[in-house]
């Protein structure tokens, strides 16, 4: 089997997809966050960066983006920008009320002075 036939067969290119709903509408937070994630798992940092960054800039009220941003800082060595996000989305979360990711950034937070 060619490398075009196991394409076909996986389905459409996650990445492609969430690319042309990005096009379609630039603004939309929930293809923004799942394109910055896309890039994420395929090891695509600074892209990924640069999107979760641009999101929280953007859309602050977006509580997930915080954590994934913490961690991608964590992984590239820059803990003071972690701790900044993880506060900043706790402020967030804790003026929305939302006490899934508001838990999830506690923790995040909680580890870091552990380690």
């Amino acid at each position: 089997m060619n490398e075009e036939d196991a394409q076909q067969q996986q389905g459409p290119d996650r990445l492609a997809v969430l690319q042309s709903f990005h096009e379609e509408d630039p603004g939309d937070a929930f293809t923004r966050f799942g394109l910055a994630r896309e890039h994420l798992k395929r090891g695509y940092t600074d892209r990924a960066r640069a999107l979760f960054e641009a999101l929280v800039k953007d859309e602050p009220g977006y509580t997930g983006t915080y954590y994934h941003l913490g961690k991608l800082y964590e992984r590239l060595g820059r803990p003071e920008d972690a701790k900044a996000t993880y506060r900043a989305g706790v402020e967030v979360c804790e003026d929305q009320g939302a006490t899934k990711d508001l838990s999830e950034l506690r923790d995040a937070l909680m580890q870091m002075k552990v380690e």
